[in-house]
């Protein structure tokens, strides 16, 4: 389903109505809230009223309506502020674009190898996995130099939605063996492209450029079997990138 946070992802504190609770569970007018998904983790937050808040600790799809998780059930108000937790955020958009380079490179240097999994974590440290048999941990590390070459180039950033029989159609753009991506009521599926780099299929969240994050360090490179490879990262400091 589209995410408010697709369209507005500048968006972190929004004022909206709420439509029904039931419990620890409620469901706003709109949200700004990303709910998780394709390796990324969920948002932190809050919501907020005069003189109180309660914090969210889990989303839940039901029926096509995305539901919030509070961490107690509280008496809200018809109207409050949905507010994401900034730096949580802007940690799991690094990471995600960063890890679409990551992938770019390794897809145009290892024969169109596809991804088997990925996860970014709450530490600024994150994983993706290839199926790239034969390749050597030090071609892969290698990658390195040029990753951080792409993030100081600043390339944009851009997402569209185009029909799913389209993406099918386009060579490269659906890059995950056994994952489908998630496709919107109307049959499109969102696109992210890293202009002049690269164009994929995502539903996570994204910078609006590459020089938005800090330089990368690739932390290891893990065999995890004959085909697959795990290509670890990490954001250097902000104050050394």
């Amino acid at each position: 389903m589209p995410y408010f946070c697709h369209d507005n992802p500048t968006v972190l504190t929004l004022e909206t109505a709420v439509i029904e609770q039931r419990g620890t569970l409620v469901r706003l007018a709109e949200t700004p809230f990303y709910p998780g998904g394709g390796g990324q983790l969920p948002d932190r937050g809050q919501l907020r009223w005069p003189d109180a808040a309660v914090p969210v600790v889990g989303f839940r799809e039901m029926a096509g309506q995305l539901w919030l998780e509070l961490l107690e059930e509280t008496i809200l108000p018809p109207r409050l502020a949905a507010v994401v937790d900034p730096a949580f955020r802007a940690r799991q958009t690094q990471l995600h674009s960063d890890l679409h380079i990551v992938n770019a490179l390794v897809f145009r240097h290892f024969d169109g190898a596809l991804v088997t999994g990925a996860q970014m974590n709450a530490d600024g440290t994150a994983r993706i996995d290839f199926d790239v048999p034969g390749a050597d941990s030090a071609a892969l590390r290698a990658l390195e130099p040029e990753i951080n070459a792409v993030i100081q180039q600043d390339l944009p950033i851009r997402c569209d939605r185009i029909p799913v029989e389209q993406a099918r159609r386009e060579p490269g753009l659906l890059r995950s063996q056994s994952v489908d991506p998630p496709v919107d009521p109307d049959g499109r599926l969102r696109v992210v492209e890293i202009v002049g780099l690269d164009r994929q299929a995502c539903g996570g969240t994204h910078l609006s450029s590459t020089g938005q994050s800090p330089a990368i360090r690739i932390v290891k490179i893990d065999n995890k079997g004959r085909k697959n490879r795990r290509v670890r990262i990490a954001l250097e400091p902000e104050n050394e990138a």
